[in-house]
């Protein structure tokens, strides 16, 4: 086994218990995905956020992000508006009921994260966020791992 294997499994598990372990807390306390909290705070974050542009940020097809959407503007949460230059596409913003899940949502996850995160120092800590921020960029740049 290569000595880079054993990073890539470590990350896998470390994501997939702390996505867990937010998702279990989100779940509990406001009925929330930990999914529909970054697909919510994504249309926040981008103007005149699209479905490609979700699909561009979190790197699942076209069809996952689109029925995703439709359970957030299910749940009232989103709201497809006419894109103001292009008839054929639609425009995500959130509606005063998704606006208060996302403000409800963000201290939960940050209270959760730095408490699973407790353990480890914050030297440390932002010596690896500085890692996976430069192995993102490089992934990103090359469109690596975009759904096909």
């Amino acid at each position: 086994m290569s000595r880079v294997t054993p990073v890539f499994v470590d990350l896998v598990r470390v994501e997939t218990r702390l996505y867990n372990a937010v998702n279990a807390r989100l779940r509990a306390e406001l009925g929330l995905s930990l999914g529909q909290f970054e697909f919510l705070e994504i249309i926040d974050r981008v103007p005149g956020c699209r479905v490609l542009d979700l699909v561009g940020e979190v790197a699942i097809t076209v069809g996952a992000v689109s029925k995703a959407v439709d359970r957030l503007v299910a749940a009232g949460w989103c709201e497809r508006v006419p894109h103001p230059q292009d008839r054929r596409s639609s425009v995500l913003r959130l509606t005063f009921q998704g606006e208060r899940q996302l403000a409800a949502g963000r201290p939960v996850v940050e209270s959760e994260l730095a408490s699973l995160s407790s353990a480890v120092g914050a030297e440390d800590l932002a010596r690896v966020a500085g890692t996976l921020s430069a192995l993102r960029a490089t992934l990103e740049a090359g469109s690596h791992g975009q759904p096909t």
